[in-house]
């Protein structure tokens, strides 16, 4: 029998043919839209989406675009997207903070009012489902060249045993010379504090008391009065305040080393507020006793949060001076003593020492506070992990704890050097905290050197991770359109199916509860491989759905009727006509992320029962609560293939 060719044979060939008249007129044009046309055929491709997921856009009002900085979602299944100013001294300067709360689901948006700039602040889900959100933007920089006026840090002192003072923002101070100075923001001093020395003769009778004072201080930004070189300061000196007058005149003054036109760095807030997913709104509370700008915030065993590093109000890193907050007063109190640079990477561990990975988002010094390891909150000490490849090059590197959070092995990927470094290494390292003597070791390399790389575990027990560059910011066009999964049990990348928008600063990534992973945000230098045009934020929201889901089509597990909180055991019963077919499930708790950091994410691995009948399951969480800490987590089940159920919410409460 003759063959045939089908008429859409017959179209397929004439369409080639076209192809390859149009490369003999223009070839280079003609093969990018060959390959162009032949790969969104390839990855439309069921089977392609079977083995490498798919990519999807979401549509966004023009209203609801904003600079995402922050990501986190909530126990109601939105996201919380925030801009605060969005990297843009226009709306510092205009007042023009940005909220917006996104539903999956039904693809709305809502603006949220936003009553501080909390662009790069530090956040952390609290047990009752509240997000603590705390730092921010007092003052942006300005860059070396850009500075006009000399500025930097006053510490005013106050030596008045009696009261406190509050100098006013717009406060002159005066150097014995005579050059001026102005406080930019408001500063109240605590009074001094006040001791009696009792001291005895020989003969055993008291002397008469003696009173030491020990003068009060807090710091302030200033910046002279005057433009130019007249303003510079580049000597120790104390300072008049201007209008202060007797007593008090003598009591209050100020003192600088030095006072110059170099670059002058953010400086952060002190507030802090809970934003409630139920009434939709950012409630205030206590502020922190330190301004930070880039600070970490995790949420610890008890259900207290912990407060590090950033920026503070004059734009030095905080120098050690950690603070805890406590949902049930909300207020903070001193925390124990450490130095990191901003943004750094701590994980709650079995036992409740913090594992810090040595990732970081930036500011501070390349030789202090980079070094990992293990860190005793309640001895303060801090035990170095060696054995990390490219130690040099944690700058914007991932981190996060491998599933299940029972194995306790902890993953760092890429990175680059510290500040605008042009490094950036394909490494990975992993270390298990269950030996006796934990140490990093090498995991399989990323497909090239990567900064900002977005790292996301998934419910089937693998970590999806995409987009990053391999220069700093995005730099030279250098971002990176690949994703990958990466499984902890055979230790291998496989190829993910590529996204369309380029992901490095500023940008995120989370699992939201069906089962897939939207990413937001990006802030490159540059928009063209010149560097010759000025990079514009990216607006752009992008939904990965990974092969697990396109394997299910709408043959998904289901967790059908069950309780919305653990029980005193630990243990929630649930209606499924599935029971036979589950084989895993999952506690896995919700991401508050940003600068490529997300200290919250976490799998916890559950013991599962069937029920009798066959139409229940019985999930076990561990009681351990540096394992399962306080709060609000999806409940994922899955089967043999790996294919998960939508998520249920459930409360594991903070005894």
């Amino acid at each position: 029998m003759a063959y045939r060719p089908s008429k859409k044979f017959k179209k397929t060939l004439l369409g080639s043919g076209a192809v390859l008249l149009l490369a003999a007129l223009n070839a280079p044009a003609a093969v990018t839209f060959a390959s162009e046309k032949y790969h969104a055929y390839k990855i439309a491709q069921p089977g392609y989406k079977k083995k490498y997921g798919s990519w999807g856009g979401v549509s966004v009002p023009d209203g609801a675009r904003i600079n995402a900085i922050h990501a986190a979602l909530l126990h109601t299944g939105k996201v919380l997207l925030i801009a605060g100013s969005g990297n843009d001294q226009k709306n510092f300067d205009a007042g023009t903070f940005d909220t917006v709360l996104w539903d999956p689901v039904k693809n709305t948006f809502k603006k949220v009012p936003t009553p501080e700039d909390f662009f790069c602040a530090g956040h952390s889900q609290l047990p009752d489902g509240r997000l603590l959100v705390a730092g921010g933007t007092a003052r942006y920089e300005v860059l070396d060249g850009g500075v006009t006026k000399a500025g930097g840090g006053m510490r005013v002192k106050n030596e008045s045993p009696d009261k406190a003072v509050t100098l006013k923002k717009g406060t002159r101070f005066r150097s014995p010379s005579g050059v001026e100075y102005v406080s930019t923001t408001d500063v109240t001093v605590p009074k001094a504090k006040r001791e009696f020395e009792i001291s005895y003769f020989k003969s055993g009778q008291m002397k008469p008391w003696k009173t030491k004072v020990t003068a009060a201080e807090a710091r302030v930004f200033v910046e002279a009065v005057e433009e130019g070189p007249q303003g510079l300061t580049t000597e120790a000196a104390q300072y008049e305040v201007v209008g202060l007058k007797g007593e008090q005149a003598d009591n209050v003054y100020g003192l600088a080393q030095k006072l110059t036109t170099e670059k002058q760095d953010f400086q952060g807030i002190k507030a802090a507020y809970e934003f409630d997913p139920k009434a939709e709104k950012y409630v205030p509370v206590a502020p922190m006793k330190d301004a930070r700008w880039y600070p970490t915030l995790v949420g610890l065993q008890d259900g207290r949060v912990l407060a590090v590093s950033g920026l503070n109000d004059v734009g030095d890193v905080v120098p050690g001076d950690n603070e805890i907050y406590d949902p049930k007063t909300k207020k903070w109190t001193k925390g124990p003593f450490r130095y990191f640079p901003t943004y750094p990477s701590l994980f709650l561990t079995k036992g409740g020492k913090l594992l810090y990975t040595g990732s970081n988002a930036g500011y501070g010094p390349a030789d202090k506070g980079r070094e990992p390891g293990l860190w005793d909150l309640k001895t303060n000490k801090f035990t170095p992990l060696t054995g990390l490849t490219d130690p040099d090059q944690l700058e914007t590197s991932a981190s996060l704890i491998l599933p299940p959070a029972q194995a306790q092995k902890v993953m760092v990927l890429g990175g680059g050097g510290v500040g605008e470094s042009a490094k950036s290494t394909a490494r990975t390292s992993i270390v298990d905290l269950n030996t006796d003597s934990p140490t990093f070791r090498d995991g399989p390399a990323l497909p090239q050197g990567t900064r900002y790389l977005n790292s996301v575990l998934l419910p089937d027990d693998t970590v999806f991770t995409t987009g990053g560059s391999r220069d700093y910011r995005g730099r030279s066009g250098s971002d990176i359109l690949k994703a990958q999964f990466y499984d902890p049990a055979t230790n291998a990348f496989a190829a993910a199916a590529d996204p369309t928008v380029g992901r490095n600063y500023h940008s995120e990534a989370l699992l939201l509860p069906d089962g897939r992973v939207a990413t937001f945000g990006s802030d490159p230098l540059f928009d063209d491989k010149d560097n010759t045009k000025l990079g514009t934020f990216e607006q752009r929201i992008e939904v990965f759905t990974p092969p697990y889901l396109h394997k299910a089509g709408a043959d998904r597990p289901v967790i059908g009727e069950g309780p919305r909180e653990l029980d005193r055991n630990g243990r929630a019963t649930f209606r499924t006509k599935d029971a036979g077919r589950i084989a895993k499930a999952r506690l896995m708790r919700p991401s508050a992320v940003t600068h490529t950091t997300d200290v919250e994410q976490r799998s916890v691995a559950l013991e599962l029962t069937r029920g009798k009948d066959g139409l229940t399951v019985t999930v076990d969480a561990p009681e351990d609560r540096t394992l399962v800490p306080p709060g609000w987590y999806m409940l994922f089940v899955t089967d043999e293939a790996g294919i998960p159920s939508e998520a249920k919410w459930i409360h594991v409460n903070g005894k």
